[in-house]
């Protein structure tokens, strides 16, 4: 999803689509040191925005915590030593919101980082993305004068849009109330059950907006992002600006896909981190905005589920 739409930016920037270099998971396995040494050697890129990921919620999380915190951290380690080692100048690494400690003050600056315990529910997840920043940091503060390597982070808060993974247990809240409620519209189901409480605040950003963060943040002068960031806190949020309820959340998607039964909380299940709203005001100091509002946001990505989910449409 995230990859999709900064190719789709770049090309919005006149970016040649010839000079754009992509892998699927298929065409390249990240974790496979030796499969990302040979690519980078072969593709010698000038620019890197490392977008991939093992992704997924609290159901995912919970449930495959070795596979969350070993894949990512291989990805991670194997990309951005390969494009050291092949004289990549310059690096975006993407992380999430959930680096930030469990109780840290809201909205959560960056300067939150590492000053408390983090959401158990997702901590192996969160520890591979603190390690990709520290990894980022470590090649600047070795080699950044030596070889004029300038490795950036980005923050992102909870991502939707175009390209999403609409998997019924292992994807991200938006993309599974999607699916959920369009299944239970189609087959007339009366009652939709919800994870928790429905008090957590979530705050959610269009992926297309992410995307032109990323490239926003990675064309910045060097001197200016580095007046803005530390040698050891080098990374940038990226947010929306504000939050919502899960509850609201889920109400606002049953009107996006005209779903009218009901919704129902199972209490028994975990809500996760109560609030995860992050400060964004770095970067709009720096000159960025997000365009898409939720409610459009969602009519979109809708649109973008019925089209590729034919299987699940409605005759």
């Amino acid at each position: 999803m995230v990859g999709s739409a900064i190719v789709r930016r770049l090309l919005a920037n006149n970016q040649p689509a010839d000079r754009i270099v992509t892998r699927t998971h298929a065409e390249l396995d990240l974790t496979d040191q030796a499969a990302v040494r040979a690519f980078f050697k072969t593709e010698q890129p000038d620019q890197v925005y490392l977008a991939a990921a093992r992704v997924g919620g609290i159901h995912a999380n919970n449930t495959y915590p070795a596979e969350f915190i070993y894949e990512n951290l291989m990805i991670e380690a194997n990309v951005i030593d390969a494009a050291f080692r092949n004289k990549v100048k310059k690096l975006l690494f993407l992380g999430s919101s959930c680096i930030y400690p469990k109780a840290a003050t809201q909205p959560m600056a960056e300067g939150a980082l590492l000053t408390g315990y983090l959401e158990q529910t997702n901590e192996p997840y969160a520890i591979a993305k603190i390690a990709g920043i520290k990894l980022c940091e470590s090649y600047n503060r070795q080699y950044g004068q030596s070889h004029e390597i300038d490795y950036r982070s980005v923050m992102p808060t909870n991502l939707y849009g175009p390209g999403d993974n609409y998997h019924p247990e292992n994807s991200h809240v938006i993309p599974a109330l999607i699916r959920r409620f369009h299944e239970a519209k189609v087959n007339n189901i009366s009652t939709v059950t919800i994870w928790g409480t429905g008090a957590p605040r979530r705050e959610f950003l269009y992926v297309d907006d992410m995307a032109a963060a990323c490239v926003h943040v990675m064309n910045l002068d060097k001197d200016l992002y580095e007046a803005h960031t530390q040698p050891m806190q080098s990374h940038i949020n990226v947010g929306y600006g504000n939050d919502i309820t899960i509850r609201e959340l889920a109400k606002a998607i049953c009107e996006t896909v005209g779903y009218q039964g009901q919704i129902e909380f199972d209490t028994t299940q975990p809500d996760g981190a109560m609030r995860k709203l992050i400060d964004s005001t770095r970067l709009t100091s720096l000159g960025w905005q997000p365009r898409i509002n939720l409610s459009e946001g969602l009519a979109i990505t809708y649109q973008d589920f019925l089209k590729n989910n034919q299987s699940l449409r409605t005759e």
